[in-house]
């Protein structure tokens, strides 16, 4: 198995339920036999800092220990950046600040770290914002720039605003679903771009949004969120069952063709083959 070169596309507050009801060009690719959708448990808590860590590193809060969005460091853990840079792979973001906070530099100065350009760190190539209402076309077309000036191997996108409306106006009401609709439409554009530059493609959510506003808590809409996986890797459809958000990062090493961090659990999910489905 060669290497293959991934985007991991992360929709901060994403529900499952949402996402099945308002995402038709995912489900297009779904209904066609072109992506794979998995339903995702997230870790606890469901807060968005402690889950970037653990869809990048494979571990729970606990042995990351990344347990508040109040915890402003560097990573501990060894995350799919670092495994990709160790195997000669090079990376690149279009992301929020705290990813940055994570695995480049901590605390964020936004004077001096929204454009980052440094092979010696994780993220070699990084665009960050730092304002949940930074539009998420723009979050795209910075990422579209990286796919094009940098050609990364790993890419990492990570879009605030279905987030940011759901603060404001709570998954139950038009504007979150509205939000949700744009960001299909998003994709729409952008993974078609991701298909013909011989990306796989894997969308996903680092935790849900609850009626009151808020995340945080144990129940399905904080917990449950999708996963999709276009990949010549992944056999396609609706897979039944509910999957660890443990299992993300080592789909993206096994994605890419390099050996997983020590700290990752083995991958166990369904339909994930060694070689490209003929």
């Amino acid at each position: 198995m060669q290497n293959n070169k991934v985007v991991l596309i992360v929709i901060d507050a994403l529900r499952f339920d949402t996402a099945c009801t308002h995402m038709g060009f995912l489900h297009h690719l779904v209904e066609r036999k072109v992506a794979a959708r998995y339903k995702i448990c997230s870790e606890v808590p469901s807060l968005s800092r402690p889950l970037y860590e653990t869809i990048l590193t494979g571990t729970p809060p606990i042995v990351h220990g990344v347990t508040s969005n109040m915890t402003v460091r560097i990573s501990n853990q060894k995350s799919v950046f670092h495994v990709a840079k160790e195997h000669g792979l090079s990376t690149a973001a279009s992301a929020y600040y705290w990813v940055s906070e994570l695995y480049n530099r901590a605390p964020f100065s936004h004077m001096e770290d929204r454009l980052q350009l440094d092979k010696q760190l994780p993220i070699e190539n990084g665009l960050f914002y730092f304002e949940d209402h930074y539009p998420d076309s723009h979050v795209f077309a910075d990422a579209a720039w990286l796919m094009d000036q940098k050609q990364p191997d790993f890419l990492y996108i990570h879009p605030m605003n279905v987030d940011d409306d759901g603060h404001k106006f709570t998954a139950d009401s038009a504007q979150y679903r509205n939000r949700v609709l744009a960001m299909d439409a998003l994709l729409s554009l952008f993974i078609p771009k991701c298909m013909a530059q011989g990306y796989e493609v894997i969308v996903t959510a680092d935790h849900g949004m609850t009626s009151d506003g808020n995340h945080g808590g144990t129940t399905h809409e904080d917990r449950h969120v999708p996963l999709f996986v276009i990949s010549d890797f992944v056999k396609a459809g609706i897979k039944e069952g509910i999957i660890s958000q443990l299992q993300i990062a080592p789909l993206c090493c096994h994605l890419l063709a390099i050996e997983p961090a020590e700290g990752m659990v083995p991958l166990l999910l369904e339909g994930v083959f060694t070689a490209k489905e003929v």
